[in-house]
């Protein structure tokens, strides 16, 4: 695959997120630093340095609309970033993790965000105005294994996570007093706050990258068996399919419209996945490639109705 532009910014780069506009980036160069770049006449400079981590961070997210920046670390604590003038204000979220950060994301609405950690606990945390501080709650016992990746449904409720015991789950995260009842979102807004929606037993390898589709009717999330699981109607009766293919296991996801997905991996190659008039998912491409891959040996799909054997 062809890149448009190549910038070396450090040696190793252990996360990173782009700001709403996409002119400056942040990134951590694998250290308990975060470095800000932005684009000025086609060369990257660096502008800002935020130092408070003890440990390397291992999460970074840029909120669209409000322009904050969430870190999260191994050194088991969270900042939230205000950008004051030309300085970056950062306020500490105590967690309350006896184990590593590993991920995190805000929400759509961008008043709570999520963070996946090794202490097999999700933190949902949100600004309380009172008090003007950051409050962590807990998502506990759910996990038998460290949380690799949240993502947010649309709603703003749902929350689906990975981990390595090679599960998905989706929980509410409904919060009185910072989220609304929704006659929209259904019986999701009568859910409880940890209340677990469905676990997803379709993977007997770690889980990593799950991504929701921009209307939240399809899931996404893949397996370190070099598996691609899709899930639609997630609820009581989800309907899923998987995508087999040859090559190394990919690490994380991307929807890039409701029916086309990317995925990227160790194969360091992105593969395009699509889903044709019948809903049913395929690998066509690598993103390099002109054509796509016909190829009935490499890569297959298997639909399947979803049995969660926790129940049974």
């Amino acid at each position: 695959m062809a890149a448009v532009e190549v910038h070396q910014f450090a040696q190793c780069i252990t996360c990173h997120a782009w700001s709403a506009d996409r002119s400056m980036i942040a990134l951590c160069p694998n250290n308990n630093e975060v470095h800000i770049y932005r684009l000025s006449q086609d060369k990257w400079e660096k502008v800002h340095v935020l130092q408070k981590h003890d440990q390397i961070v291992c999460g970074i997210d840029w909120s669209a609309r409000s322009n904050r920046i969430v870190t999260a670390s191994h050194d088991r604590n969270s900042y939230v970033w205000n950008q004051e003038g030309s300085e970056w204000v950062p306020t500490l979220v105590i967690l309350r993790l006896n184990r590593a950060a590993l991920c995190v994301q805000w929400s759509p609405k961008e008043n709570k965000f999520a963070v996946g950690s090794g202490a097999k606990t999700v933190c949902i945390c949100y600004y309380e105005q009172d008090n003007n501080w950051w409050v962590s709650k807990l998502i506990r016992k759910r996990h038998d294994s460290s949380v690799t990746s949240v993502a947010w449904h649309p709603n703003n409720i749902l929350l689906a996570t990975t981990s390595t015991d090679g599960k998905c789950r989706v929980f509410s995260t409904f919060i009185k007093g910072v989220d609304t009842r929704d006659s929209k979102a259904g019986s999701v807004s009568d859910s409880k706050f940890g209340e677990q929606i469905v676990q997803l037993d379709l993977s007997f390898s770690w889980a990593f990258g799950v991504k929701w589709s921009p209307s939240g009717n399809t899931l996404a999330y893949v397996g370190h068996n070099s598996m691609i699981y899709f899930v639609d109607d997630v609820g009581p009766s989800p309907l899923a399919q998987n995508v087999a293919f040859r090559d190394l296991p990919l690490r994380d996801v991307l929807f890039v419209s409701e029916k086309m997905v990317i995925g990227v991996g160790f194969d360091c190659n992105p593969m395009v996945f699509a889903a044709d008039e019948r809903g049913i998912w395929s690998f066509i491409r690598f993103l390099g490639e002109r054509k796509s891959t016909l190829s009935g040996s490499r890569y297959s799909s298997q639909i399947f109705p979803f049995y969660n054997w926790s129940e049974l």
